[in-house]
């Protein structure tokens, strides 16, 4: 049985234990990138195919006979045509739960950074700023006092929990805003009164039609113009135009983005500005720790052996 892993680059394998993977089929091939006009040449032979973001849309999985199994090396599966592959009764399976104390850490950090400008009074010490003080220190940037704070979380499930209880640690109350399903849930609260109180707003949603720009010019106005936007969830959440609006005009007081619409984003991008007040980026790595590559890279292997015993589904 053969196996093709298309974009191993998105995993640096070789920092990876990969034997489970290397011993679940009988062969395999392992390619760092794979360009849109080589996919189909490369799964014309394959039973199981590894993606993590190369795409496969209708006319590879309706070209690719021997196709029985569709791996996403992630969680999200918007770069395959499910209904496609429903039709050619392909599983396409998935991976949830491995970023979760990873992504936890890189969202507090971004927080952290925000609220205490440290890489704006490292990038003054490597500038020789503080040489040039006239006093012991610095007081160019503000700095906020998280303790006694509102942390605003939208979307609650594993990684809005784990980022919820690292806040609770730093001595911050904990909003939860209600469930786009409309599913009514104890201890949530109206979005517009968690923009309204909280003094920090993290990203934790799914992208669906729902939360689609969900943060968008009246998102920004309902915030506190001192608070914090987070995202690490998906770029797509965003109005990334809004958003350069809302921090040039100070409608909020910064943000921190770990995603963006478009990745790796055009050198144009809106939000690469350099001009742009109090925003830090942070190019998708919320996820790369090793023990977070680790575990997912598991889940694919977990997936691959459950589709063999026939209990996939």
């Amino acid at each position: 049985m053969r196996g093709v892993f298309l974009d191993t680059s998105t995993m640096k394998l070789e920092e990876l234990e990969t034997f489970a993977l290397e011993k679940s089929l009988e062969h395999w091939e392992f390619f760092e990138t794979t360009a849109p006009e080589e996919t189909a040449r490369r799964i014309a032979e394959a039973e199981v195919v590894i993606t993590n973001k190369v795409v496969l849309d209708r006319a590879l999985i309706e070209g690719a006979p021997r196709l029985k199994l569709i791996c996403v090396c992630a969680t999200g599966t918007n770069n395959i045509d499910l209904d496609a592959a429903a039709e050619k009764n392909i599983p396409v399976r998935n991976v949830s739960g491995y970023t979760g104390s990873s992504l936890a850490q890189h969202t507090l950090a971004l927080i952290l950074a925000l609220a205490t400008r440290w890489h704006q009074y490292d990038a003054d010490v490597k500038a020789g700023r503080w040489s040039q003080s006239d006093i012991f220190c610095r007081l160019d940037y503000p700095v906020l006092e998280l303790a006694g704070k509102n942390l605003g979380i939208i979307g609650y499930g594993d990684l809005g929990q784990k980022v919820a209880q690292l806040g609770e640690a730093l001595g911050m109350t904990i909003l939860i805003s209600d469930s786009f399903t409309g599913e009514q849930k104890p201890g949530r609260v109206p979005l517009a009164r968690l923009l309204a109180e909280s003094d920090v707003v993290s990203l934790h949603c799914p992208l669906t039609e729902n939360t689609d720009k969900l943060v968008n010019e009246d998102f920004l106005a309902g915030m506190k113009n001192s608070a914090f936007l987070i995202n690490t969830a998906r770029g797509g959440l965003i109005d990334e135009r809004a958003l350069v609006d809302a921090l040039n005009n100070g409608t909020i007081a910064g943000a921190a983005l770990d995603v963006l619409s478009v990745e790796p984003p055009p050198a144009n991008h809106p939000l690469l500005a350099n001009n742009i007040p109090n925003l830090i980026i942070t190019p998708h790595n919320a996820w790369i720790s090793r023990e977070s590559r680790q575990r997912l890279l598991s889940g694919v292997v977990r997936n691959i052996e459950d589709w063999k015993a026939g209990n996939a589904g």
